[in-house]
């Protein structure tokens, strides 16, 4: 098996790819917050949810609906920033598992990856882990 890459490279290309793998089941996990609400423990992600309060009209209250889900429509998030953050982190998820993806395709066919794609494909990541991070979110 041939490869383009160093020993750096290899290690850089497999953490990569646990990172990128990391990113984006985190992504997809509804627990970025969580808290109570109604006595009861509440989680949500940009685009899923669990235990969220919904008006019962036939008893002129609101109750918790004690389940996890994902949000109807895009525009059934809560707020454009949500929305936006959805969005963003998504892309950026997709842009570190595609570098991740290809790097480790360096370790397996030579000449693949040359020192500017590697220094662009490090680029590309820097920029996905800005983008899943995204503002205000701690990072």
């Amino acid at each position: 098996m041939a490869s383009s890459l160093t020993c750096a490279g290899v290690i850089w290309a497999f953490l990569s790819f646990l990172c990128a793998a990391a990113s984006c089941v985190g992504f997809f996990m509804p627990y970025w917050l969580l808290g109570s609400q109604l006595e009861k423990s509440v989680s949500f992600g940009t685009f899923r949810r669990c235990s969220y309060p919904v008006r019962d009209e036939s008893r002129q209250m609101t109750v918790m609906v004690e389940q996890c889900g994902r949000y109807a429509s895009f525009q059934a998030i809560p707020s454009a920033e949500w929305r936006i953050c959805t969005v963003v982190t998504g892309l950026g998820c997709g842009l570190l598992l595609l570098v991740a993806l290809t790097a480790l395709m360096g370790c397996c066919v030579s000449e693949l990856i040359s020192r500017t794609v590697g220094r662009v494909a490090g680029g590309i990541q820097f920029l996905g882990g800005k983008c899943s991070c995204g503002e205000g979110m701690g990072c």
